[in-house]
């Protein structure tokens, strides 16, 4: 065959070419000793192939790997060990029983092992000797482990049992170790019962019933503790993983239950609501082919046509290529339930209303128009890992046309973006509210008081500013509220929004609309710093054919600076995202309706 460029190769993976890798009937009869296979998972088998070696091809084009490879790069030797192994194992690469595979593989096991501390633990970034994360780098070894193990036709020896003393160095780390956060349970749990179906021990089963006894952090709306999109996908996977390596299949019911929230959480486009999360993808775009291989295997499992159709979805978007087909060979090779046929038909309704009572979230999708409301916050509100603080309340699109968010902002003692205090549904109506509230201090009683005014440090009552005051023993005085009020009916995709502000007099008060970038905009002014302001009319954005239309709009000020918080301003910081900025602005008492649609 001849040389051909990567990209060139990715392309072919889609198309029925003469003199193709593999003969298709050959592929057919060898792929899979069940009947239920069809030509469609022939299809995706021989593209799973053929992308697994266009990036092996990319691998051993690379200079040789650096042996004194540190930290961040451990997940991605990991992932190489994975690829490079189900080529060397499927007898349809043109890789299969390749020695310079052998010897690339040896290479980059090597590099772990070298690393690998005493304790089995490797370092992660700033995380050293980290459990987790060294059972972050086990997703990728046990699966190649577990390939090389059941191919009795390949004898690499001496490779086997160097991913072996890996694997089992690791293991004591998995079956002691401790956790960071929610999500490092279920992945040290899923890396116990890879390691055990590999060399079973019964420490490992019982350390995974320890983790699980604590419960499974899943709440009413199908969302996990994080209610993160990233790390859903991750213990979505390590259900799975200990559902059928263990034979314990009820552990497949949380998988069921995330999965079906973020089909509603998923756009037509593969782009996914990320708004209510507490973990950093609450600022971050992802997309839905991180759940791939969960909705695959759930379809196949239980026949749901929700998940039947989200695989059909996600293997129609551009980055199924890049995302699934070069990076899961080998898992479709370790688990041999994925190369089964998906027998139910995709038949669900595109049009929906769905409200995340618990994590006061609804989404809308009406025909190609889509909204998402959002007012689950937690408070006090803090920007951190762990906490959700996104201020994003409203999201819409219609088709191209994208308002990637509308905020809220006012200069009340600089405390920066509203957040609702949750969301209370009326009928088509979505009302959100919050009350802010700042003080004053009085001089303290005399049983506080040190003649060296050395008092203790410590954080202001609305959280704003720490001094050394004792504040806990101040009374508060001069105490003032500003509350606001936001409505938002939606009808047939359409919303109609009336905003009120109260509370002291003449606060500037800015709504700001962020469209996506390189948008259309037209009825409103733009000015030298490239933000535009609607002033009374209607405006618009256009994306190709695809519009949406707002307002009306008003304009009171033109400071739509400093909208953050004092928390965030204080360090140089915002919340500003690129893309088209619309403003609206007033003063308080604020009254204010308009419409989107």
């Amino acid at each position: 065959m001849k040389n051909i460029s990567r990209g060139e190769f990715i392309r072919l993976s889609g198309l029925t070419l003469a003199g193709a890798l593999v003969s298709d009937l050959v592929f057919a009869n060898d792929l899979v000793s069940n009947k239920s296979t069809t030509k469609e998972d022939v299809e995706l088998m021989k593209k799973l192939v053929w992308n697994n070696d266009a990036k092996v091809k990319v691998l051993l084009n690379k200079a040789a790997l650096d042996s004194t490879i540190k930290f961040n790069s451990f997940r991605a030797v990991a992932g190489s060990i994975t690829v490079m192994t189900a080529s060397f194992c499927n007898s349809r690469s043109e890789y299969y029983k390749s020695n310079l595979l052998v010897e690339k593989l040896n290479e980059s096991i090597d590099i772990l092992l070298k690393e690998q501390y005493a304790d089995g633990t490797l370092d992660a970034g700033g995380n050293r000797q980290s459990p987790p994360d060294t059972a972050f780098i086990l997703e990728y070894i046990c699966p190649a482990a577990a390939i090389l193990k059941a191919n009795k036709q390949i004898d690499v020896t001496p490779l086997k049992e160097k991913l072996k003393n890996f694997i089992l160095n690791a293991g004591e780390a998995m079956a002691t170790g401790g956790v960071h956060t929610p999500n490092h349970r279920w992945v040290i749990c899923a890396a116990l019962a890879n390691i055990n179906s590999l060399y079973p021990d019964v420490r490992y089963v019982q350390r995974i019933d320890q983790w699980l006894a604590e419960g499974i952090d899943i709440n009413q709306d199908g969302n996990y503790s994080e209610r993160s999109g990233i790390y859903s996908a991750v213990i979505d996977n390590a259900f799975i993983t200990m559902a059928r390596l263990l034979n314990r299949p009820q552990l497949l019911e949380p998988v069921h239950k995330n999965l079906t929230t973020y089909f509603y959480y998923t756009e037509p486009n593969g782009d996914m609501v990320t708004v209510d999360s507490k973990r950093q993808d609450q600022f971050m775009d992802l997309k839905v082919t991180k759940f791939y291989l969960q909705y695959r295997y759930m379809a196949i499992r239980t026949g749901n046509p929700m998940f039947t159709q989200m695989v059909n979805t996600i293997e129609k978007l551009p980055e199924f290529t890049t995302d699934i087909l070069s990076n899961s060979l080998a898992f479709f090779m370790e688990n041999e339930e994925l190369q089964k046929q998906i027998t139910v038909d995709a038949k669900v309704a595109n049009d929906f209303e769905q409200f995340f009572a618990v994590s006061n979230l609804a989404r809308i999708r009406r025909g190609k128009t889509s909204v998402t409301l959002f007012g689950g916050n937690d408070k006090p509100l803090m920007i951190v890992s762990g906490r959700s603080s996104n201020p994003n309340f409203l999201m819409y699109r219609k088709g191209d046309a994208i308002l990637k968010y509308m905020r809220l902002s006012t200069s009340f003692f600089r405390m920066g973006y509203f957040s609702s205090d949750g969301i209370i549904k009326e009928g088509n109506t979505y009302i959100l509210t919050e009350t802010k509230e700042a003080d004053y201090y009085q001089p303290l009683a005399a049983v506080f008081r040190k003649s060296d005014g050395d008092y203790k440090l410590s954080e202001s009552a609305d959280g704003r500013f720490w001094n050394k005051m004792d504040f806990d023993s101040r009374t508060k005085s001069n105490v003032k509220k500003q509350v606001t009020v936001i409505e938002i009916t939606e009808n047939n995709g359409s919303l109609s929004l009336d905003f009120k502000v109260d509370g002291p007099l003449n606060v500037e008060v800015t709504i700001e609309m962020c469209f996506k970038e390189g948008s259309n905009i037209t009825g409103a002014v733009l000015d030298e710093k490239k933000n535009y302001f609607l002033k009374s009319s209607t405006g618009a954005l256009s994306v190709g054919a695809d519009t949406i239309q707002f307002g009306p709009g008003k304009v009171e000020h033109f400071n739509v600076q400093n909208l953050d918080s004092e928390e965030s301003t204080y360090h140089q910081g915002s919340l500003r995202t690129i893309g088209e900025h619309v403003y609206i602005t007033g003063y308080t008492p604020f009254r204010h309706k308009m419409t989107i649609s």
